[in-house]
This record gives structure tokens, C-alpha cells and sequence, in this order.
């Protein structure tokens, strides 16, 4: 196994990096959101409300 920012062979104690310089690159990625999960159509709807909210029951 390779780590995945360098290529190098992967250390036990940084698995699956090779040093913690390379986990912490992978952390500054994360953070300055230069990865992202990709949301589906599904998750999307769900996090807008509908146009005509149900009227609330008195």
C-alpha cells in the first residue's frame, strides 16, 4: 500500500499516509474543503422546505 499524497510506502503509525506531514496535507484538504462528497438529487430535496407547508392544526 502507497501512501495517497506522496506515494511512498505506507507507515504503520500514519496509516494510510507515511508520515504525519502527509495525514496532516490530507487533513488541510478536508478542512479548506478541497474534497467533497458529492450530494445526490434524494439529500438535496430534503434539506429545502416544500413551497406549501401543511397548515398547522390548531
Amino acid at each position: 500500500m502507497t501512501c495517497p499524497i506522496c506515494g511512498k510506502p505506507v507507515a504503520s503509525d500514519y496509516r494510510p499516509f507515511c508520515s504525519r506531514r502527509c495525514a496532516d496535507v490530507d487533513l488541510g484538504r478536508w478542512l479548506t474543503e478541497s474534497y467533497r462528497i458529492p450530494a445526490t438529487g434524494e439529500e438535496d430535496a430534503e434539506d429545502t422546505p416544500p413551497d406549501d407547508p401543511a397548515p398547522k392544526a390548531h
